[in-house]
């Protein structure tokens, strides 16, 4: 390739250029918001809310970016591992998973430190203006425009990437060029989560991330105690989320924030007897998952792939996101090591990012479901699976080997069907009985 151009300059799309890098001559990132050196934009709201970096995605970090932990670490952020890592189910704590590894980190700090290092190869440059329009010729896309009129040199590229989010026009584009958009897949839960800093001293010890999320004794409502999580982030801060759905979704107030915080597990009980808040609550408002199916249409032009959440956008409370944008850079790079040319359209680079999609969002959704307010649709053999994930939720509080293995799916180092192992379903039915 001579020219690959990303659009976006987030988390999606610096993983994109980072991987376009190796396989283009130049590789332009064209971004319309002005992001500083805290990577911060004031086109995606969500960026100021807590993100987690999930084993996966930060195993992926670091085979694109080498080093990168280090990095971080020295700059204020905070790795955890072991049983600096605490999960709760229905306000317990799970047993412990040693292999555990966790970063803590803000995405603008994050996202800052990832734009330095892509900034620093060679051939990349970045391009502050918005893309308005596809350029196709002979059956492909072959580059874009956008509202600087002096900048005409992206009118000419061999791939263009997708990276603009969940607002992305890309279906408007290609429908004003003749081609069709992309199925979507949507779920509406209609979620809110809300996301404050605190001072952090030593109230914690050593802990780094503490999550908390409903279970089959809540049946999925805060009966037990309220879900959310936090993590030691740079600064020496904590940042704290806490999440709800319909009539529970948390709002601005900084009271409110604190009284719900005080009916969460311990941790977060702690830093909100004991921290002081910084600045504002910040809400955001997610309304429903979606999924854009590529792989469906009959003809698609070539010259163009899709990744981040303008592919894919699930819900956030499961913090695949950063996660699945990696995983697309594999498939991306995957895609281009097998010879395929960037004109012809990306199939292969469809199927294996889909792949990645789907196992996200079998995971999500089927948690989604058991919300009362969300309605579907319902896959088949939906309450015995539930019934079975459970039963597997309850085993993995207590035996350190079922959660293991029931973490590793969570972090999407294995695809959900690892959890229908005969072995594991065994180990879990006598731990049950046991207890």
């Amino acid at each position: 390739m001579r020219r690959a151009v990303v659009m976006g300059g987030s988390y999606a799309g610096l993983f994109a250029a980072r991987v376009l890098g190796d396989f283009a001559e130049e590789v332009v990132v064209v971004e319309p918001d002005a992001i500083g050196g805290d990577g911060l934009g004031k086109r995606t709201p969500q960026r100021r809310q807590l993100h987690a970096l999930l084993s996966m995605g930060h195993r992926r970090l670091e085979g694109w970016f080498p080093g990168i932990t280090d990095e971080l670490v020295r700059d204020g952020a905070r790795l955890g591992e072991g049983e600096d890592v605490r999960f709760y189910v229905d306000g317990r704590l799970k047993a412990p998973v040693p292999e555990a590894r966790m970063l803590g980190a803000t995405r603008p700090f994050l996202e800052g430190r990832l734009r330095r290092r892509v900034e620093l190869l060679g051939n990349v440059r970045f391009v502050r203006a918005e893309v308005t329009d596809l350029v196709l010729r002979g059956g492909r896309v072959a580059g874009v425009v956008t509202d600087d009129p002096a900048d005409d040199g992206l009118r000419d590229a061999d791939l263009v990437v997708d990276a603009t989010g969940r607002s992305s026009r890309l279906g408007e584009w290609l429908g004003r060029h003749g081609w069709d958009e992309a199925p979507v897949d949507r779920m509406r839960i209609d979620l809110g989560y809300a996301t404050a800093s605190f001072h952090r001293g030593d109230e914690l010890g050593g802990t780094v991330i503490a999550h908390s999320s409903p279970g089959p004794a809540s049946d999925y409502q805060p009966k037990v105690t309220e879900p959310g999580a936090l993590a030691a982030v740079e600064g020496d801060r904590w940042s704290v989320v806490l999440a709800g759905y319909a009539d529970h979704r948390p709002g601005p107030d900084p009271e409110e924030f604190l009284r719900r915080m005080r009916r969460c597990v311990a941790p977060i009980r702690t830093v909100a007897e004991a921290s002081t808040m910084i600045g504002d609550v910040v809400t955001y408002r997610f309304v429903e998952s979606r999924r854009r199916v590529h792989s469906r249409l009959r003809r698609f032009p070539g010259g163009l792939v899709v990744t981040g959440d303008a592919l894919a956008s699930v819900n956030p409370v499961y913090g695949q996101g950063l996660t699945l944008a990696a995983l697309e850079a594999d498939a991306l790079a995957a895609h281009l090591r097998t010879g395929a040319g960037p004109h012809a359209p990306a199939l292969g680079y469809f199927r294996r990012a889909e792949a990645a999609v789907d196992a996200a969002w079998q995971l999500s959704t089927a948690a989604d479901l058991a919300q009362p307010h969300v309605t579907g649709p319902y896959p088949r053999g939906y309450r015995a699976r539930k019934w079975v994930a459970d039963r597997l939720t309850e085993a993995s509080v207590t035996d350190p080997a079922v959660n293991a293995a029931y973490m590793r799916v969570v972090h999407m180092e294995a695809p959900p069907t690892a959890l229908t192992d005969p072995r594991l379903l065994v180990r879990a039915a006598r731990v049950l009985l046991r207890g």
